[in-house]
C-alpha cells in the first residue's frame, strides 16, 4: 500500500481552483489516456500576473493533488515567478510523494508551462524563448 502525506490527502480530498475559466488567457493540456493522467490548466493574466487559475485532472489521487497544490503556487504570482515552478517544489509542497507518482507532479509543472505557453501564443509571442520545450509525458513514454 503506498503512503500519502496528509497534505497529499487534503489536496486531494477537498483540491482547490477545480473547473475551468470560460474566457482563459491560455490553456495547457498534458498527459494522455495511455496512462491514465491527463492535466487541463487554465490562467487569465492581466499585467503578466496570473490573476486566477483554474485545472480539471483526469487521473489518480497523486494528480489531483499536485495540480491543486500547483495552481495555489502560481494564482497571483507574476507569470515569470510562475514558471520558476518545478516538479520538486510541488513535491516538496505536498510533504513527498511515492517514487511511483513523481510523474504526476512533472505533469503538473507542464500543464502549468503549457498554459503559459499558449497564453503566450495568444499574444503572438513565441514561447519557447521563454517557457522552453515541454517534453512528454515520460510516464507514457509518449
Amino acid at each position: 500500500m503506498m503512503l500519502y502525506s496528509e497534505k497529499v490527502m487534503d489536496h486531494f480530498t477537498n483540491p482547490r481552483n477545480v473547473g475551468e475559466i470560460e474566457d482563459a488567457d491560455g490553456i495547457g493540456e498534458v498527459g494522455n489516456a495511455k496512462c491514465g493522467d491527463i492535466m487541463k490548466m487554465y490562467i487569465k493574466v492581466k499585467d503578466n500576473i496570473i490573476t486566477d487559475v483554474k485545472f480539471k485532472t483526469f487521473g489518480c489521487g497523486a494528480a489531483v493533488a499536485t495540480s491543486s497544490i500547483a495552481t495555489e503556487m502560481i494564482k497571483g504570482k507574476p507569470i515569470e515567478e510562475a514558471l520558476k515552478l518545478t516538479n520538486k517544489a510541488v513535491v516538496d509542497a505536498l510533504e513527498g510523494l511515492p517514487p511511483a507518482k513523481l510523474h504526476c507532479s512533472v505533469l503538473a509543472e507542464q500543464a502549468m508551462k503549457s498554459a503559459v505557453a499558449d497564453y503566450y501564443r495568444r499574444q503572438g509571442v513565441d514561447p519557447t524563448p521563454i517557457v522552453g520545450n515541454i517534453p512528454d509525458c515520460e510516464a507514457c513514454g509518449g
